[in-house]
């Protein structure tokens, strides 16, 4: 199988408790909008020209490309967080770079490190940035918690 050059990108996150540390992720997922899908997951270019649009409801079971990161914790009062920065290019006929990261903490310093580690990649590839995204979602463990963040990456012709 092939997968087409993604033209459009969306940004997911979400935080939640559950049963067990997967079902915490699991239902994670689901709050942000991809947990009936099959995540493929990638490693963190952007495409050329790939234009940001509003989350949709994604086909039940598609097989959908997505940079994303993860924490999960069963230590209950424990902060944990992930976030995932884009850096788009000032050109837009170059790739442009996603990066995430994980951890115990807050939203505010895991997202910060994120978003300059992008802005450190894209200087190391001699690339004007445009503007840095970003998202991310803490959560404070109940019993099993997680945290997701996440850049989907779809081909408009597949809607």
């Amino acid at each position: 199988m092939m997968f087409k050059q993604p033209t459009r990108f969306f940004l997911g996150a979400a935080g939640s408790d559950g049963f067990s540390e997967l079902n915490a992720f699991d239902h994670a997922l689901l709050k942000a909008g991809v947990g009936d899908t099959n995540l493929v997951r990638m490693s963190s270019i952007l495409p050329p020209s790939c234009q940001q649009f509003d989350p949709f409801p994604l086909p039940y079971g598609a097989l959908v490309p997505v940079a994303y990161a993860m924490m999960t914790s069963s230590e209950p009062g424990q902060w944990i967080a992930s976030a995932v920065a884009a850096a788009v290019p000032l050109d837009p006929t170059l790739p442009g770079l996603i990066m995430e990261h994980h951890g115990v903490g807050r939203l505010d310093e895991i997202g910060a490190l994120v978003r300059e580690m992008a802005v450190q990649g894209m200087g190391y590839r001699n690339r004007e940035i445009k503007e840095v995204l970003l998202i991310g979602a803490e959560h404070q463990v109940v019993k099993h918690g997680a945290a997701f963040a996440g850049l989907v990456l779809w081909d408009e012709s597949q809607r």
